[in-house]
């Protein structure tokens, strides 16, 4: 069985001048011609092709293939192991590449989906987006990132409004509660550490017990979120830490 050049080149999706070119320099000579002089190509030529083809794929230059192929020390299983693993890390690599791309146009969604004047309307002068960059590089990888990316890309500024209306309702009945003397391990403080919970897990994503035990820590350790806490009022921080831990283990346990 033969098959002419433009067979060929329609079977493997290359041109018939390339193939031309791959015959003129040797690369990939046909093994027949026809009673008009016309190229004609084997099966055992198709394989040829193939593996000129995997290997152009891998950015072998054309000299370089020629060699490997032409090396009679060296078994076709073997240019196929070789091709196979190749392959394989390039497709593991592009798929952290695809992965990438994902992430990166994920990031692009940053959910504040507002106008600069709705921005500042909503947030005043606070920057919501200040810290995208921070983030993406500490929870990026999550899928709570991922999700508040989800939800968020599509909220409204009554969406937005809501969050923060609901956010300083909690806060000032948060004062009045330590106002009042109530411990962290108290019902209400532990109540209200529950609702700080849940306002997550409404407006951005699942917050498990767990999670919420590290924000805890987080909003003492580290001086912006302590800052914005103890704006509502003095050692707020440091009590809402203390009530997160105390309402985590009033379910966990």
């Amino acid at each position: 069985m033969s098959y002419s050049v433009g067979q060929v080149a329609g079977f493997a999706g290359v041109t018939v001048r390339a193939l031309h070119h791959y015959d003129e320099i040797g690369l990939l000579a046909p093994s027949g011609r026809s009673h008009a002089g016309h190229r004609r190509y084997s099966d055992a030529d198709l394989d040829r092709l193939q593996q000129i083809l995997f290997y152009r794929e891998l950015g072998f230059p054309l000299d370089e293939v020629a060699a490997l192929l032409d090396d009679p020390e060296v078994d076709p299983r073997a240019h196929l192991r070789r091709q196979h693993e190749l392959l394989t890390a390039r497709i593991e690599k592009l798929r952290k590449m695809a992965a990438a791309v994902e992430h990166a146009m994920e990031a692009r969604k940053m959910g504040i989906n507002l106008t600069p004047e709705e921005k500042f309307e909503v947030f005043g002068d606070k920057d919501p987006e200040e810290h995208a960059e921070e983030v993406e590089q500490r929870w990026g990888g999550t899928a709570e990132y991922a999700e508040s990316q989800r939800r968020t890309a599509r909220y409204t500024k009554a969406d937005w409004q809501r969050v923060q209306a609901e956010a300083a309702s909690w806060g000032e009945r948060y004062d009045a509660l330590m106002e009042s003397g109530e411990p962290a391990s108290g019902d209400r403080a532990m109540d209200l550490a529950e609702e700080h919970r849940q306002h997550i897990g409404k407006w951005f994503y699942d917050c498990s017990y767990e999670l919420h035990r590290c924000f805890g820590e987080m909003y003492v350790s580290d001086e912006r979120f302590k800052e914005y806490y103890d704006s509502m009022r003095p050692g707020l921080a440091e009590h809402l830490r203390d009530a997160i831990a105390a309402n985590a283990d009033r379910h966990e346990g």
